[in-house]
């Protein structure tokens, strides 16, 4: 956990938060790996549409963990979006933990959804004891899918932190004196969620926040740039941006014994 849980304390040095750009799948964690990222996140959105599957409903358990087993030896560290740790048995989300760390992912993200508070605690505290050196980002929705209470958003935070979580995570939170507020009143890390419409990168590490995740923006810019190419195809237009080749997308595949 060391090296991630430092790449989190880069503000204090640089001036500059944590920017963990979220993969889908093994070709995009590898491309931003190649753009430099030293540490890539994953986005529990793209896994679960990538598959069909619905996110937020514990139904990308197995999705998840084959992903973490493709990407945890690669050069980068590795981050897992877990969602609520595909279960409300705290032993089942520990031992969920236990197998991510297994095959190499420094970190997990869970999230409350707005559950129950000493439930979502409890997970946090078995996941600390199945993997102590896995970084717990500990999340919570008040913003995202609740009205963004002050107070209950301090609460949870502070029982997650007692539960032994290493940062917080409070998606939704644009607001830079809001943001400034909970940076003075935390002793750990503070993930934000980046915005289109909110403060940038720069911003946000001027605050006080130690992390910018960007969630599932590049899937859903992905999926968003594959429409308007092929309807620019369809009009006779020839599509812009930047298009891989098929041969440095073949260089993203893996290789090694038993791989053909």
């Amino acid at each position: 956990m060391t090296a991630f849980a430092d790449l989190h304390r880069t503000r204090t040095r640089t001036g500059e938060p944590l920017l963990l750009p979220n993969a889908w799948d093994h070709a995009s964690a590898l491309a931003l790996a190649a753009e430099g990222f030293a540490a890539i996140g994953t986005t529990s959105l793209g896994v679960a549409a990538a598959a069909g599957l619905p996110d937020g409903a514990a139904a990308t358990r197995d999705r998840t963990l084959e992903l973490a087993l493709a990407l945890g030896s690669e050069r980068f560290l590795l981050s897992v979006d877990a969602e609520g740790g595909f279960s409300d048995d705290p032993d089942e989300v520990g031992e969920f933990a236990r197998e991510l760390y297994a095959v190499g992912a420094v970190g997990i993200n869970l999230e409350d959804g707005l559950g129950d508070m000493a439930l979502h605690a409890a997970k946090i505290a078995a996941v600390k004891a199945a993997a102590p050196g896995l970084f717990v980002n500990a999340r919570t929705d008040t913003h995202w899918l609740g009205d963004g209470d002050d107070e209950d958003t301090r609460t949870r935070l502070d029982a997650y932190r007692q539960a032994g979580a290493d940062g917080v995570f409070v998606p939704g939170l644009t607001d830079p004196d809001a943001i400034a507020a909970l940076v003075r009143s935390l002793d750990v890390p503070l993930n934000i969620l980046y915005s289109p419409a909110g403060p940038t990168v720069a911003h946000l590490g001027a605050l006080g926040v130690s992390r910018v995740s960007l969630g599932s923006l590049l899937y859903r810019r992905a999926l968003g740039a594959a429409l308007e190419a092929v309807a620019g195809v369809r009009s006779g237009r020839a599509p812009s941006g930047r298009t891989p080749t098929y041969g440095e997308v073949s260089s993203l595949a893996r290789t090694g014994p038993g791989v053909h």
